[in-house]
């Protein structure tokens, strides 16, 4: 469900919804797509940039509880607008062992309703919105959170997804 080129009125995901499909470049060289994703439930979120300050703590909150996700059966990808190579160089530097893509066009972004206008200290800007979604093995959306608090996200995953 793309954005509304007509009214531009942005896409808000809701759960219950399918999860938009897509095909993307990820940080190992390889691709991913939504039907990869299928037979088990995964956990898509969306950073604004690799290598920042909070992203980075989300990304290693995310690993840090990787084992938690895994006895569930859950996948985790982190999809950004960065260059390929930055997203690599994140993976290196901050040892995460799920996969990241790149959506440079942010194509997916939109598609999700983590791409548009978000207030950023006191100024409207197009942009990343911080955004979390779980799907289940069939590609449904049981989770959906948009302008995620960085160091409330792992508490709330557990509570919402019974972790």
């Amino acid at each position: 469900m793309p954005e509304t080129p007509a009214t531009g009125t942005a896409v808000k995901l809701a759960v219950g919804d399918p999860a938009p499909g897509f095909d993307l470049p990820t940080a190992d060289g390889g691709r991913v797509t939504l039907e990869d994703l299928r037979g088990a439930p995964a956990l898509i979120w969306f950073y604004p940039a690799a290598n920042t300050s909070l992203c980075t703590r989300e990304a290693c909150d995310l690993r840090d509880h990787q084992e938690m996700f895994a006895a569930k059966g859950y996948r985790i990808l982190g999809i950004s607008p960065d260059p390929l190579e930055e997203i690599q160089r994140f993976a290196r530097e901050q040892e995460l062992p799920y996969t990241l893509a790149g959506d440079e066009s942010k194509d997916v972004m939109r598609a999700y309703g983590a791409f548009g206008e978000k207030n950023m200290y006191g100024k409207l800007v197009q942009g990343t919105i911080r955004s979390t979604f779980a799907i289940d093995a069939d590609g449904i959306l049981t989770y959906v959170k948009y302008r995620v608090g960085t160091p409330k996200q792992i508490a709330d995953l557990q509570a919402k997804l019974g972790l």
